[in-house]
């Protein structure tokens, strides 16, 4: 078996086996647990991905969620990888608001350059220049405030 590296950073952490059952025999041993009554999780089985989600009395906006991709590897041979993180209606969201954070940063930069050039007030384009990246930050570290409770799920 082998796992990628993951350190704190990430806020998707990623893992990766490389296992001796065929592709097949894996997906039918997914389908029998997931299926059984003692089982409390909500999945998705669709070709060779897998999307597992917190149960349903557990879960809230921000749980995270597994995608699992089973794929052929060398001579019977399987690669599973799998990704840890929300669900893909939150991480886009959230990527939306880091494109608009950076696409902002950008435009009052341009702002406050043209402005000064043209030797007018640029306080409000200088401030929004130095804000953004504060907010971007405190984007990021809210992103890792809300990873901790779904470590446990």
């Amino acid at each position: 078996m082998s796992h990628q590296n993951n350190n704190a950073i990430f806020l998707r952490p990623r893992f990766k086996m490389d296992l001796n059952e065929s592709q097949q025999e894996l997906l039918e041993k997914f389908r029998k647990n997931l299926e059984d009554d003692s089982c409390k999780y909500c999945c998705k089985i669709v070709d060779g991905h897998i999307v597992i989600d917190v149960p349903i009395e557990e879960n809230h906006f921000w749980s995270p969620q597994l995608n699992i991709e089973i794929a052929k590897g060398e001579q019977d041979k399987t690669i599973v990888k799998g990704l840890f993180g929300p669900k893909p209606q939150v991480w886009t969201l959230f990527m939306f608001f880091h494109f608009a954070v950076a696409v902002s940063f950008i435009a009052f930069s341009v702002m406050a350059y043209v402005q000064w050039t043209l030797k007018s007030d640029y306080i409000f384009a200088l401030t929004m220049v130095i804000s953004l990246p504060i907010l971007w930050i405190i984007m990021y570290f809210l992103g890792r405030i809300e990873k901790k409770p779904g470590i446990n799920k």
